[in-house]
């Protein structure tokens, strides 16, 4: 039996085991799931073992338990790092889901369930290729370290400190990440470029308490309205940043790689139905492949503050409170764009009230040569998977540990999502496609199997 015949043969179990994984609630945001955190970690530890790793450790950290596992054997041969996550998002609102969150269910061609797509079921994509490696060839065909977090969905707060105290031990020939989406549906992709994230909270404060907006209506300032003013003036009609010196640094993007994006299988139509809006907008002289993927962006991602139950409360608020991010492009620095974006809201303030302003993560942006025979390799093993050729492509969201990779060890990254678009990662009836979740672990197989040939 050769390596597709193997794991064509155990689609069944390979899917009935995935079902395991993704019920563990392992929301890394809330304390009360500290247990189903440790339960899950406990999961991959035991996984890596049956897929060939010969050292597995479950690695305490100051919030949750990182999984580490390698098999150095194949001497003379290749090592890849590869990374990825165990830990969701939260569920909420559970009135959103047709099928509960945790309970894994199959609906027209798509595995529904949080962590489908985001990060559980690519993890696992890599977990049945390594242990189908293992079983047709007896020994892992390369050298392969395995590292899977717990925290990042909550900032990846511990990971970093694990690397730097494990330079040597994670010294790789390339990092693979399976934590990105295909541009498509049948278009296989291998993703060179990400943008990079700076995560913000403010808290706008006025009244010493909630008041009454009878009473004191018309002549105390409401934080709620302000802070809706403030984010009202962060954009111009042509949807550009106003935030003085925002793209001061963003990196030119060349006519060749222009055009190229230009030429991808990538349909506007297909897009706006995804989206589901009546009418798209964008940065004004930019495409919407460049708009997700070269240009910065400054958006509002929650607000709240005041009444919000049912009925009515007439009260003018004392605090209202935001959350809003900026997603950064090639040679925008996270810590001179959140200088730049505190020091325009502060200037915009009015003096009747106070604002406090927390960055709580950054993540600085990516993009990278695919030039490096490795990802000729990737391109053949997607080849086997799909049986399309893959394209290049970039992304709009962010990993940051990425782009700290690779200023680190300097070595090929090689981003190979299975993911799509649409499939709600961070949103109610998250899934994957079967078709997708299959097809790569065959891809994922191949890919290293294909390394031994280096």
């Amino acid at each position: 039996m050769n390596l597709t015949e193997y794991i064509e043969s155990h689609r069944d179990a390979h899917l009935n085991e995935l079902y395991e994984f993704l019920k563990i609630p392992s929301v890394s945001a809330k304390s009360e799931h500290k247990s189903d955190i440790e339960r899950a970690a406990q999961w991959v530890a035991e996984k890596l073992r049956s897929a060939g790793m010969d050292k597995v450790e479950i690695v305490p950290t100051k919030m949750h338990p990182l999984v580490y596992g390698e098999s150095l054997k194949a001497r003379g041969k290749p090592t890849v790092l590869f990374y990825g996550h165990y830990d969701v998002q939260p569920p909420e609102p559970l009135e959103l889901w047709t099928s509960p969150a945790f309970e894994p269910t199959v609906r027209n061609g798509n595995l529904f369930g949080r962590g489908t797509a985001d990060d559980k079921g690519q993890v696992h994509i890599h977990l049945k290729a390594l242990e189908a490696l293992h079983q047709i060839e007896g020994e892992l065909p390369i050298n392969v370290k395995v590292m899977i977090e717990g925290e990042e969905e909550v900032g990846s707060e511990s990971l970093w400190d694990f690397v730097l105290s494990n330079k040597e031990r994670l010294k790789a020939d390339a990092l693979v990440v399976s934590d990105t989406a295909m541009l498509g549906r049948g278009v296989p992709s291998i993703t060179y470029g990400l943008r990079g994230l700076n995560y913000y909270q403010m808290e706008i404060a006025g009244p010493a308490q909630d008041l009454h907006s009878g009473v004191f209506g018309g002549a105390v300032p409401n934080p709620l309205t302000i802070l809706c003013e403030l984010f009202a003036k962060l954009h111009d009609k042509n949807f550009r940043v106003t935030v003085p010196g925002f793209y001061d640094d963003v990196a030119a993007v060349s006519r060749a790689e222009r055009k190229a994006l230009h030429k991808l299988p990538w349909k506007e139509k297909e897009f706006r139905k995804t989206v589901g809006a009546p009418v798209l907008c964008g940065e004004k002289g930019y495409s919407i492949v460049e708009q997700l993927w070269c240009r910065p962006t400054l958006e509002l991602n929650g607000i709240w503050g005041g009444y919000a139950g049912e009925g009515a409360k007439t009260v003018i608020p004392s605090k209202a409170y935001a959350k809003f991010s900026t997603r950064l492009v090639p040679n925008q620095e996270p810590a001179r764009i959140a200088r730049l974006v505190e020091q325009h809201l502060r200037k915009l303030l009015p003096k009747t009230v106070q604002m406090k302003l927390e960055v709580l993560s950054t993540g600085k942006p990516w993009v990278a040569p695919f030039t490096h025979p490795f990802f000729e390799v990737a391109h053949d093993a997607l080849e086997k998977g799909f049986g399309k050729r893959a394209v290049f492509i970039r992304e709009g969201g962010s990993i940051p540990f990425v782009t700290q990779m690779y200023d680190t060890f300097k070595v090929p990254c090689v981003l190979m999502g299975f993911g799509l678009p649409d499939e709600n990662a961070h949103a109610p009836d998250e899934h994957i496609a079967l078709e997708n979740y299959f097809g790569g672990i065959k891809a994922i197989a191949h890919f290293y199997q294909g390394l031994a040939t280096l």
